[in-house]
């Protein structure tokens, strides 16, 4: 672990850093899949003799440096380290920059297993698996311990003078953090038990689950105590991580008011949104910010790390500056920076860039999970996979005539997947479809095959396929029957032939989720709506030892009127019949006291029933909607109609945009009417849903349905009430709300009516 006094890298990390030039080129090479990554490097150490070592751990210092890693094996005999790369199709595609951070590697795992061995020669090994044909390609250089010891001591001394400056910034960060103070007089009611917790959970590296009331400063209660706790647990990195952007947007503006400007503070975003040239390619003949990217990035990387704040427009400015890609300077930053904003899947995603840094240099970082109650149904995304065949048919009406074969086979393999399920509309399968696979799986190599060969070909849709083929593939390696179900399902579109989709549908995460919490040193997940804890924990597999907490409420029931609208039932057969009577209630409502509300509604087809009748009844009421696939401006256009002094009903659906991570205070929304119980839609999935969740924790129907939906609704009537001077009127339009099951999941402070 890195001290005040001493760096500890790993060997990647530090000829990454040193030994990295030329083009950021993302072009088609011949790389092979994680799992054929890791079977490749099995079937070369199966192939060597039983003195063979493989994963020799090695470590040494220079100066204030230790460098550490695993050489991926060595042959005492021949006295051979060899450093094992495993790729597809022709070798001679591999960038030469590539090629040279190869050797680099090898060469600095020579010299640490000469130093330990006392070594005088060694034998290096740069081992190329094509993982197509299982053939080895080896490279090989007669190198004396001296030689090796001079390499290695260039590429220490060249990472030497940044990681002097990293030690000076570590021991002038935790030297700030120990001086840190709370940057308002006083904590908000409930905010500080909030963050003695959290500061808890962080020194005893255990988890914590806490549901906290909206309105109490949850992100600056939660980022405040861990902070703090960096230097007095040698943490090297907090990650906050969000659904939704206003998630990350209030963590920035919490680091904004903490001021530290020895602290490093970076927000990752999506590529998508940051990149300069989105009709371009990723390498230097296309782009160019990709060109010449590695020669400008130690320029780019100073300077960035001289900003306290690296939030997106920063990073931008700073990577133009350099004319470097800001996207990839971000990826870049995340190794020098000390709290990461970004989304869930930098750290939950199956191939999560964070999680996998966290593992290779073995970091001891603190999660924060803000809004955790999304993380049930985003994790199940993360983990499941699916294939449409309207979309193939497309793709391989098109392709190139080299790839006919391998793809009329997986046609023929769907085709008969379909013949056995002609009669049902949807169908869970028994078992995975071997042959199925088989098909996916040489399609995918044939494609890739081709793709390295022509690397700017542009067959339509070939490439989406091929990704979304190779995910599908890396679900199945951690598909699970306990936790999956795989299901079929027919598409038919509006003209022409129909087809099916086949997903790899994930139920239960946890038994992916769980190892990335135990990667971390702790981890707080945090949420207004987290009731029952057995539910999270079960789902996110949660290690046994996790901690729960209820925040009490800094809100009174005086302020807020919650009323049960029990004449009227929303139920899927009765909505034909309430939609009147939810527009007189809307109606009334606001004719008595006009101002600005809220409406929420379980579909768009049901939102736009009541809101016709309400226009045709009551037409001089201000109304305005939410509307499908809603960009960012309309959606800041939707939000800038609640004003102070505003008056008029915005409808929404729940769930959506507008039903959580927005702040409404005063009298920008004085009332809301929730009209349903947010309980997921009666189909054949969510019934195989309810008998999983019942099989594994005997509550089928809770676990399925009414969670998920009592949490959407709290979350919903938690815009309301802000601030502790805030009043307002919470309509709960169902009989349903009646029973005790469900009231019991309502927040404890609300007094029903």
């Amino acid at each position: 672990m890195t001290t005040a006094t001493t760096y500890t890298i790993a060997v990647r990390a530090l000829c990454e850093f040193t030994a990295k030039s030329g083009d950021l080129d993302l072009r088609f090479t011949p790389s092979p899949t994680a799992r054929e990554g890791i079977a490749g490097h099995s079937t070369v150490t199966a192939r060597r003799h039983d003195d063979y070592e493989s994963e020799v751990s090695v470590s040494g210092e220079y100066r204030e440096l230790t460098v550490r890693g695993r050489a991926d094996g060595y042959d005492p005999i021949s006295n051979q380290l060899e450093e094992i790369k495993t790729y597809r199709g022709d070798l001679n595609l591999m960038p030469d920059n590539h090629r040279t951070l190869h050797w680099a590697q090898a060469k600095m795992y020579g010299w640490l297993l000469c130093k330990e061995r006392e070594l005088k020669q060694i034998n290096i090994a740069l081992v190329y698996f094509d993982v197509g044909n299982q053939r080895e390609t080896v490279l090989v250089e007669s190198i004396s311990a001296d030689e090796l010891e001079q390499f290695f001591n260039l590429q220490c001394q060249r990472f030497l003078h940044w990681a002097k400056k990293e030690l000076v910034h570590r021991q002038a960060r935790d030297q700030a953090m120990e001086a840190l103070t709370f940057p308002y007089t006083d904590f908000r009611s409930g905010q500080r038990s909030l963050a003695e917790a959290v500061y808890q959970s962080a020194f005893t590296g255990r988890c914590l689950l806490v549901e906290a009331p909206t309105g109490i400063g949850k992100t600056l209660g939660t980022l405040f105590p861990v902070i703090k706790a960096l230097p007095r647990k040698a943490l090297d990195k907090v990650f906050f991580l969000s659904a939704k952007t206003p998630g990350r947007a209030l963590a920035l503006n919490a680091l904004q008011h903490l001021d530290i400007d020895k602290l490093r503070s970076l927000e990752l975003v999506a590529r998508e949104k940051s990149c300069e040239y989105p009709d371009s390619a990723c390498h230097g003949e296309s782009c160019p910010l990709a060109q010449g990217f590695y020669d400008r990035l130690p320029a780019a990387r100073e300077e960035a790390a001289s900003i306290p704040m690296l939030d997106q427009p920063r990073l931008r400015e700073v990577a133009l500056n350099h004319r470097v890609c800001p996207y990839y300077l971000g990826q870049e930053m995340a190794r020098w920076s000390d709290v990461i904003v970004g989304d869930y899947n930098y750290y939950f995603d199956l191939y999560a860039m964070l999680h996998t840094l966290t593992r290779a240099n073995q970091w001891k970082v603190n999660l924060l999970v803000d809004e955790a109650h999304n993380l049930v149904d985003r994790a199940r995304s993360m983990y499941s996979a699916s294939l449409n065949q309207i979309r193939f048919r497309r793709v391989k009406k098109h392709a190139p005539k080299r790839l006919k074969s391998a793809l009329d086979k997986i046609n023929r393999e769907w085709n008969q997947l379909n013949r056995a399920q002609e009669a049902e509309d949807y169908a869970v399968l028994k078992s995975l479809p071997v042959a199925f696979l088989g098909s996916l799986q040489s399609a995918t190599g044939a494609i890739m095959d081709y793709l390295t060969e022509h690397p700017t070909a542009t067959a339509p849709d070939l490439m989406p396929f091929y990704f979304d083929a190779l995910h599908f593939l890396r679900i199945v390696d951690v598909y699970q029957d306990a936790n999956y179900i795989c299901d079929f399902t027919w598409d038919t579109p509006p003209s022409g032939r129909k087809g099916s989709e086949l997903c790899l549908r994930n139920l239960i995460p946890a038994a992916q989720l769980a190892p990335r919490f135990e990667t971390a040193h702790s981890a707080t997940l945090f949420s207004a709506t987290l009731r029952p804890a057995d539910y999270y924990r079960d789902l996110l597999g949660l290690p046994d030892d996790t901690q729960t907490m209820e925040v009490a409420s800094p809100f009174v029931a005086e302020q807020l009127q919650v009323t049960i609208a029990s004449n009227i039932s929303t139920r899927y057969r009765d909505r034909a019949a309430s939609v009147m009577p939810i527009a007189e209630l809307i109606a009334r409502q606001y004719l008595a006291r006009p101002g600005n509300y809220l409406a929420f509604f379980s579909s768009y087809q049901y939102l736009n029933q009541v809101l016709e009748q309400l226009r045709s009844a009551q037409p001089e009421l201000p109304v305005w909607a939410q509307a499908r696939s809603m960009n960012e401006p309309a959606r800041e256009e939707f939000l800038h109609r609640f004003q102070e002094e505003g008056q008029g009903i915005g409808f929404a659906v729940l769930g959506g945009a507008f039903s959580e991570g927005i702040d409404l205070p005063g009298n920008r929304l004085i009332g809301a009417f929730v009209a349903t119980l947010g309980l997921p839609q009666m189909n054949p999935i969510n019934e195989h849903l309810k008998e999983r969740m019942n099989e594994r924790f005997g509550d089928g129907y809770n676990y399925a349905y009414l969670y998920p939906g009592l949490s959407k609704v709290v979350q919903a009537a938690g815009r309301v009430i802000r601030t502790e001077q805030d009043k307002g009127v919470i309509y709960l339009i169902d009989d349903r709300y009646h029973q005790r099951r469900v009231r019991n999941l309502l927040p404890r402070w609300w007094r029903l009516q």
